[in-house]
């Protein structure tokens, strides 16, 4: 990874410029402002989360290169809050000596094919995958997988959007449709797994790597609903999962916070999809730990030492969509236990996250207690 011209370690007062405008940038901005910075960023939405804690918003598209240069030149260090970066306006950063993640990370996480591939270059476990550039393609690698299997987009896709699963040989057609609508694309063998869980680690620019605590996640309609720490994992599965984790962040010289996430069959482990920066599935450690996964993103991209991570308490984090933010509104008056984050979104759209409530507790029973009340209660 190229790091000519890097000007570490950036300082209190300096100024970090984030690359999008949601709730991830959101939360990173605020953790760098407990710290002392300040804060620019680029998002085509005017009030987008975090301008709304910004110093400077660049009101451009993520590809505008003149919004990247302007960017690039109002901020000491830059970096992103989603991997759909534009490479050319990340290698321009790079170049500048202003982007320690680099682009390699960039690059590899964006599409689907690269992230498969090194994945086995590197012996690591994945579903069997086949990539496809049209509908002859796709046709012959169905031929070759048993059912039930999942087609994936190489680009793009987030909380189910850009696949379809193929329960059986019926759904062919449907398959070879989407490969000649969206191709390139891969078609993998569909995990039936016990958990899903997330590595989440921070890997400074001197190889100094720190793990958060690995979270279960439990999903509906593709969404992450609840994040649980500690996961019910094996220990045996833990150690594979760090071990996993460890061989594709020194691999890759990642810096700043990354996550992994991971399907559990018994003792072994399937790796599933990257995300190279913080991640929903992280929310927890806001609370819960005695550093965030977004402060300890700042002090890695900060050139700084990483502190040490610890679990203060058992957590649960549940994600709230636009569907549950009036029902949470109506109950926050009287809502002892949790911690409500809400993202600052203009509009509160069906299956959008809107904002996550997190809840603590020194013992599981506890915890289940606090939970369980949330769960009625928003679904009233």
């Amino acid at each position: 990874m190229p790091k000519n011209k890097q000007l570490l370690p950036i300082l209190p007062g300096q100024t970090i410029g984030i690359i999008g405008g949601g709730q991830l940038g959101r939360m990173m901005a605020l953790a760098a402002k407990y710290m002392g910075y300040s804060i620019a960023v680029l998002d085509p939405t005017p009030h987008c989360p975090t301008a709304q804690v910004a110093d400077h918003h660049i009101v451009a598209a993520y590809d505008d290169m003149d919004g990247i240069k302007e960017l690039t030149r109002l901020s000491d260090v830059v970096t992103y809050e989603f991997e759909n970066v534009d490479v050319e306006a990340a290698a321009y950063i790079e170049t500048e000596g202003k982007l320690p993640q680099g682009t390699y990370a960039l690059e590899v996480t964006q599409n689907r094919q690269r992230e498969k591939e090194l994945l086995k270059h590197l012996d690591l476990p994945v579903p069997q995958f086949y990539h496809v550039n049209d509908g002859n393609e796709c046709e012959k690698a169905l031929e070759k997988m048993s059912f039930p299997a999942v087609i994936k987009t190489c680009r793009g896709g987030y909380d189910g959007k850009g696949q379809i699963k193929l329960q059986s040989s019926t759904d062919h057609e449907k398959a070879i449709s989407f490969a000649e609508e969206h191709a390139p694309c891969i078609v993998e063998q569909w995990v039936t797994f016990d958990q899903e869980i997330s590595v989440i680690f921070t890997r400074s620019t001197d190889g100094d790597i720190s793990f958060f605590p690995i979270a279960e996640n439990d999903h509906v309609d593709h969404i992450l609903y609840k994040t649980t720490v500690p996961s019910s994992a094996s220990d045996r599965v833990k150690e594979k999962a760090i071990h996993a984790a460890k061989t594709i962040a020194d691999h890759m010289e990642v810096v700043g916070t990354f996550a992994i996430e991971m399907f559990v069959k018994g003792d072994d482990i399937f790796i599933n999809e990257m995300a190279p920066r913080p991640h929903n599935s992280g929310h927890y450690t806001i609370e819960a730990c005695s550093v965030d996964q977004f402060a300890q993103h700042i002090r890695a991209i900060c050139g700084l030492r990483l502190a040490p991570v610890q679990l203060l308490q058992q957590t649960q984090m549940i994600n709230v969509l636009g569907e549950d933010l009036d029902q949470l509104l109506h109950m926050m008056p009287t809502l002892k236990n949790g911690y409500v984050h809400l993202y600052g979104k203009a509009e509160a759209k069906e299956k959008r996250k809107m904002g996550h409530v997190t809840f603590t507790a020194q013992t599981t029973d506890e915890l289940l207690t606090y939970v369980q009340d949330f769960e009625e209660r928003i679904r009233q």
